[in-house]
């Protein structure tokens, strides 16, 4: 059974297309050339702005669809009544976390430096439109006053004599003030006396300087504190010389900034790659003899990539699809995957005779291989554009990027490339010539210089290469053994057992340490408060998002329950609930009012707010005087891993439902596409099936592995997944389109004669882009080594697969 309907057109086109492209090759090299030019003009409009860190979220998550709900219903203000706990959205801050170098820095002398570091933190100000900004001008104020950076140091700084021994957690109260010591402290040791938890000691303390956000204005004068802050701490820390603490720092806008540092650091690593290409390209396809030498040949066919990739990048822009920094990835990897047609364009043209003319050469080749191409990439096309699916948007541009990118190299490649080939078919021949006709005096040294072995090739022969007579003499004969049959299918048994084996041991989740590089000031901060505050975790709201009767028992009763299964959690510090209901209703019985009586409870409501401000924003009172919505709070614990987090966000999602996949789709529907493709345009089903297995293999394969290279499942990682799926395809789709192409009588000829003919295409293929994508594992961001890393899977299982076990697969059918 065969499915050529589309094959056999599409190879006659293309043949005819080779020969328009032999016949005016010119027309071909100058016309991509201007497009490129024209398409180039796009990187103007590259994003000077700050890249927003919402592209590495999920696109219509239930935490966006809430955090919306949050910032409609509660307002916030940071200009008199900043409440961290109760803000809506992100703020400007700066965060320092000390760590004493004795067992606690609960002492006076350590106190001492605390505070020396907090004023000169105080004193900074920047300078803007040359008046001084001053740090008390940009803090968030509540009742008049900065908000303090740690409640028991403002404690302290007002009574020097505070014994520090007797300081109760996680609530303390001080001159009748209550206030809460959750994250400010860590590494502590509690003194359980009594029915209170004294801290006995504690190894760090955090500053949190909290700075105005709401409005545009003061967010921008904020910003220049924070970036002024961060050019002078190092400074500071030098004018102390804190002899008792080691200090580390982090800001609101130091992922951002350091996501932009890693980005950059990247930049030097592409210049390398393209010359480790070149210097590839150039060896692999470099002959003893001028005639059959290909140096030029393979610096042009890696520059086609560079072409492609200033021409899809150029047109992205021009259309505003956002420019992002993991889109900073693709060159390298179009540098690799970009060269792998001509590789197999130039085997095709080696196998054509000297005798015929470039227009029968060029049919020749397009006839032979660009219908293996073209399905390559289609697939590869289909792979990325099926990741615009994806809930993250960083990956949606990526891939939109790189997409469109493979596109340009295909066009150039049939095109451009074409050309470059037939005018160095017109080299040959005048090469030829000149080699015929010597001068007598020159002749000996123009057949040294330009022939390897002395004598001029014969015209009627068609050239070999070496590695392609090491595929068809020894590895096709070895690998078509039935004892070497065996053995490949048992290491195939064991590959996919220890992979399915690291399936379920892959770890889920991004550090956001590794959005920065490994010498940043951010990581020592991520380790001290991973080590140290690991006790409790962020702060939960607990919204009630409809109007609700509030004075009926009945509801408050319920509204209990619900509490108490949230406190009931795992992941929840019973003691730490707060909700303005319960203060309320103590709070009317005190004053001898009925809570039950609907009058009463809405009136007395302003009263009880102006008695406890902490609760002004709590409850959502409409024009109509309705409470639309409410919201208490609980305090997490134990959730200082990824998946603790995600587990923490999951049952408190589900506690929340009883009191009122996608990834996954994205490589089905690319793998469906695959197999479409592939049944299409290779005319053999039960081939097109072997290929969407290789698909499958080669996925679950990297997937198993990479948590054995302790690669994380998450955005990043999930891209190369996304990746995978395409160019798991490649090799096994060109070995299988030469099977079934292929005129041998038995499967064990039809293997051997693929692995002649693309055997070391394939092996160049999948090189160029391992030394493509390898300059990245020396990049100082975790984002881009592991890129390279699971890049590398990628391409080593599917060369296994197209040289290994798909030849040997195929000889089953």
């Amino acid at each position: 059974m065969r499915t050529d309907c589309v094959e056999a057109p599409l190879s006659h086109a293309f043949e005819h297309l080779g020969a328009t492209v032999g016949d005016h090759p010119w027309v071909f090299l100058i016309l991509p050339l201007l497009l490129t030019a024209a398409l180039g003009t796009g990187f103007r409009y590259v994003q000077s702005e700050e890249e927003d860190l919402e592209n590495y979220t999920p696109v219509g998550s239930p935490a966006k669809h809430e955090r919306h709900f949050v910032q409609q219903h509660f307002s916030a203000n940071d200009t008199h009544s900043f409440l961290a706990s109760r803000m809506t959205k992100e703020t400007n801050f700066v965060s320092i976390l000390l760590v004493s170098h004795d067992n606690s820095l609960l002492n006076q002398e350590s106190f001492a430096e605390v505070d020396r570091l907090d004023q000169a933190v105080q004193t900074l100000s920047v300078q803007e439109n040359e008046t001084e900004v001053l740090y008390m001008e940009v803090c968030a104020r509540y009742q008049g006053l900065c908000e303090p950076s740690n409640p028991l140091l403002y404690s302290w700084q007002q009574d020097r004599n505070l014994d520090l021994t007797q300081v109760s957690f996680p609530i303390h109260v001080h001159a009748g003030r209550i206030i809460s010591l959750v994250g400010f402290f860590g590494g502590y040791t509690l003194n359980k006396m009594a029915g209170t938890q004294l801290l006995m000691e504690a190894k760090t303390l955090r500053l949190l300087y909290y700075l105005k956000t709401q409005h545009k204005e003061d967010n921008e004068r904020s910003k220049k504190w924070v970036n002024h802050f961060l050019n002078q701490f190092e400074d500071i820390k030098k004018r102390l010389a804190l002899r008792n603490l080691q200090v580390v720092h982090f800001t609101s806008l130091s992922r951002q900034l350091e996501l932009d540092v890693a980005s950059q650091s990247v930049i030097p690593l592409f210049y390398l790659a393209y010359i480790l290409v070149i210097l590839f390209a150039v060896v692999s396809c470099f002959r003893f003899d001028c005639i059959r030498n290909k140096v030029l040949v393979a610096v042009c066919g890696v520059s086609s990539a560079v072409l492609a990739v200033v021409s899809s990048f150029g047109l992205m822009l021009h259309i505003g699809v956002p420019f992002v920094t993991i889109v900073k990835n693709s060159p390298f990897l179009i540098l690799g995957v970009g060269v792998d047609d001509m590789f197999i364009m130039i085997s095709a043209w080696q196998k054509t005779s000297l005798m015929d003319s470039i227009r029968k050469r060029m049919s020749k080749v397009y006839r032979h291989v660009a219908v293996s191409i073209t399905i390559t990439t289609i697939t590869n096309v289909l792979a990325f554009y099926t990741g615009i699916m994806s809930s993250f948007l960083a990956i949606q541009y990526f891939c939109i990027y790189t997409g469109t990118t493979l596109l340009f190299c295909y066009f150039y490649g049939i095109t451009w490339f074409g050309a470059v080939m037939a005018l160095d078919g017109k080299r040959e021949v005048v090469c030829l010539q000149w080699l015929k006709k010597p001068n007598q005096k020159w002749s000996s040294l123009k057949k040294a210089c330009c022939l390897g072995f002395g004598s001029v090739p014969d015209e009627q022969e068609t050239d070999i290469h070496p590695m392609n007579v090491f595929f068809r003499d020894y590895f096709g004969p070895f690998l078509t053994r039935t004892k070497t049959k065996f053995f490949i299918v048992l290491t195939y048994i064991l590959y996919m057992a220890s992979s399915i084996y690291g399936c379920f041991q892959v770890q889920e989740g991004l550090d956001l340490r590794n959005l920065a590089i490994d010498n940043s000031y951010i990581a020592p901060y991520f380790d001290v408060e991973e080590y140290y505050f690991s006790d409790y975790g962020p702060r939960v709201m607990v919204v009630v998002t409809e109007n609700i009767n509030y004075w009926d028992e009945d509801v408050r009763i319920k509204l209990e329950k619900c509490l108490m299964n949230f406190e009931a959690s795992k992941y929840v510090d019973e003691s730490l609930t707060e909700f303005w209901l319960q203060t309320y209703v103590q709070y009317m019985r005190n004053n001898s009012q009925d809570p039950n009586d609907k009058s009463s409870f809405m009136d007395s409501i302003s009263e009880f707010i102006n008695t406890f401000p902490n609760f002004m924003y709590d409850i959502n009172i409409s024009s109509s005087n309705e409470i639309i919505s409410s919201r208490g709070f609980i305090q997490t614990k134990d959730v200082v891993y990824p998946v603790s987090k995600k587990l923490m966000l999951q049952q408190l999602r589900d506690i929340s439902q009883t009191c009122a996949g996608k990834h996954l789709r994205n490589v089905i529907v690319a793998s469906a596409a695959m197999f479409l493709v592939s049944l299409v345009l290779i005319p053999n089903p039960m081939s097109a099936l072997w290929v969407t297995f290789a698909i499958g293999s080669v996925i679950v394969g990297v997937t198993g592995f990479m948590a054995f290279w302790k690669v994380s499942l998450n955005a990043i990682s999930m891209i190369n997944l996304v990746i995978c799926i395409g160019f798991s395809f490649d090799f096994s789709a060109h070995i299988s389109y030469a099977f079934v192409s292929s005129s041998e009588t038995s499967a064990n000829g039809k293997a051997m004669e693929a692995l002649h003919l693309l055997g070391y295409p394939v092996l160049q293929s999948a090189t160029s882009t391992i030394i493509g994508v390898c300059i990245l594992a020396a990049a100082e961001a975790h984002i881009f080594r592991t890129f390279f890393k699971v890049m590398f899977l990628v391409m080593v299982f599917g060369a296994a697969h197209g040289l290994i076990f798909i030849p040997v697969f195929l000889t089953f059918i």
